[in-house]
């Protein structure tokens, strides 16, 4: 079996559904292309399972791509008494901080406290009913013994440092925008995975680079069940093609996510087990908000009792999060009302500083795939995860598994956890454990600045400058030695329109990553429209230099321009229409 970091290119999507309708039969057939179907498929794959991933859409579209882009040990969780998840969580945070360096970095998160012994009488309330309690709750004393507690979570398997307090004069000091009545700051660590689109590539290529047992293709969606007994398949639809086909599995494992009910009932087993919620955050350009966190994420509850964040990222600052009932919206977007109460929150903690709609450069919205949960209140809901057992309907092979919940932070030991439960299935043992194995572009990625430089040193020529170099370790970790060998291969140019991607990277991505829209390469293949670095001009050259690789003529490319503008105003309230004419 080849290990992650071999040669062995993935075919585009046309390429990977070709092959699902050419040998339509695998041992398991995962359902959903998120985070944690994504993981599932790398799990089983590293063992030498004949695995077969498909995504309707794109990898890591859905609430996978619309995550606060933290990766954190859920010391909020403690409130509902989640105390297996937040060992879990921190455990796997300092292990993806090792094994996945490239996109997974310490952050340090600091909570500004107003009060110092609100929610003392109350906290017990809400950790034995999950109800929402009145505003200004969480004082200095109950955050004190919460983080006293993260420390003693966190300090297993990590070196992350302990918590600390300051009064209100050095808290000023260090934060001076900080509201003057602030009384205390708390500062931990957590982490951030700034590229979580990025990251999910990375874990699907070590799948299909175990060798070919291991098939994945987006754009193709999972319709229904056709016949019985052993004629029992899945029904596929291509969605490029519109073309329907029956795969044959002996274990199917449905990995949707908010849409897991829909799946099943697709499938004609219908469930009730999700009740998500809705999350949008904004993305701002604004210099003084940037400099007002200094480099730190700020963590607190705004005054409606929510915990909410202001968390800077790179040039940007990215505000969160709602917590809304998604109800049957399972494709939400950020509403008006949303953005006001992220200004409100802004406001609550940096009265000094002013923000408007035009600092916008770009807006996100998913469902988290929670399970149903009647009268709790939506921030008290489980963060954890169950599998759900049932019988393949048609009454083939051997079974069903349907994951409910699920969080960023744990994908690797959930994953871990549902393949484990495959394999017992198909009564195949565990070869390969994952929870020191290096994630892709990880492997080998320097550990400091002076492994930075000589990285970059080492990968600087012809066609590369230092800048360029920068980018592509930052895209693609180490294996960013790959695309720059690809790149030197032929005759390459920036585009004219930025300085972050060239004609031949386009070129890979189309080749490599199973690119089928333009939208792919400026949503998820890079972070470009998330910054809001776009421009009607660099849309419409995308879109020229992939055509050639998808077969596009020039009506199909034209059409792909306004598919992608569509897609960036009506799900991100990014503007390009305009400037594309």
């Amino acid at each position: 079996m080849q290990r992650p970091g071999g040669a062995r290119p993935a075919p585009g999507p046309r390429e990977q559904a070709a092959s699902l309708k050419s040998a339509p039969r695998a041992q398991v057939l995962v359902v959903g292309g998120g985070i944690n179907g994504v993981g599932t498929f790398r799990e089983l794959a590293l063992q030498g399972v004949d695995v077969v991933l498909v995504e309707r859409g794109d990898y890591c579209q859905g609430a996978s791509g619309a995550s606060s882009h933290m990766i954190h040990g859920g010391i909020r969780y403690l409130e509902n008494g989640e105390f297996r998840l937040v060992h879990e969580s921190v455990v796997e945070r300092n292990r993806l901080l090792r094994i996945a360096p490239h996109y997974v970095k310490p952050l340090q998160t600091t909570i500004p406290v107003f009060s110092t012994f609100s929610g003392i009488l109350n906290a017990p309330l809400r950790f034995l009913t999950h109800r929402s309690g009145r505003p200004g709750e969480r004082g200095a004393v109950l955050i004190k013994i919460g983080l006293s507690l993260y420390d003693l979570f966190s300090r297993q398997g990590g070196s992350v440092p302990r918590h600390r307090f300051l009064g209100r004069r050095k808290a000023l000091a260090e934060l001076p925008a900080l509201r003057p009545d602030v009384k205390y700051t708390a500062t931990y660590f957590d982490a951030s995975v700034h590229d979580p689109e990025r990251l999910t590539l990375d874990v699907l290529r070590d799948g299909l680079e175990a060798g070919p047992h291991a098939r994945a293709s987006n754009y193709v969606s999972a319709v229904g069940i056709t016949g019985a007994g052993e004629g029992a398949a899945v029904r596929l639809r291509d969605g490029l093609t519109g073309e329907e086909f029956d795969f044959a599995a002996d274990v199917v494992v449905n990995t949707t996510g908010a849409w897991v009910d829909a799946t099943n009932g697709a499938f004609g087993a219908p469930t009730r087990f999700m009740g998500g919620t809705k999350g949008s955050h904004i993305v701002l350009d604004h210099p003084e908000l940037l400099a007002a966190c200094a480099g730190r994420e700020i963590f607190f509850e705004h005054s409606d009792g929510r915990i909410v964040l202001i968390y800077p990222i790179g040039d940007r600052v990215l505000v969160g999060t709602t917590d809304i009932d998604a109800g049957e919206d399972l494709e939400p977007v950020c509403t008006d009302a949303e953005i006001e109460y992220f200004f409100d929150l802004i406001r609550h903690v940096f009265p000094s500083v002013r923000v408007g709609r035009e600092s916008i450069v770009y807006t996100f919205s998913g469902v988290r795939p929670l399970p149903r949960h009647d009268d709790t209140a939506p921030g008290f809901v489980s963060r954890d995860y169950r599998i759900e057992k049932a019988a393949l309907p048609g009454g083939a092979g051997q079974g069903m598994l349907s994951l409910v919940g699920g969080k960023w932070t744990t994908f690797r030991a959930l994953s871990e956890h549902l393949a484990d439960e495959v394999l017992a299935l198909l009564g195949h043992g565990r070869s390969v454990g994952t929870g020191e194995l290096p994630i892709g572009g990880g492997r080998g990625f320097p550990t400091d600045e002076e492994g930075v430089q000589a990285w970059l040193k080492a990968h600087t020529g012809p066609g590369i400058d230092a800048h360029r170099a920068e980018i592509l370790l930052a895209r693609y970790g180490t294996r960013a030695s790959q695309v720059i060998a690809f790149l030197r291969e032929g005759e390459d140019s920036l585009l004219q329109s930025t300085k972050e991607l060239s004609v031949r990277e386009i070129a890979w991505m189309a080749r490599n990553e199973q690119v089928a829209h333009v939208e792919d390469v400026l949503l998820r293949r890079t972070s470009l429209a998330f910054r809001g670095l776009l421009s009607g001009e660099l849309v419409r050259e995308v879109a020229e230099h992939l055509a050639p690789h998808l077969g596009w003529d020039a009506e199909r490319t034209r059409r792909e321009v306004q598919r992608a503008s569509a897609t960036l105003a009506d799900r991100h309230r990014v503007e390009v229409d305009q400037l594309i004419g």
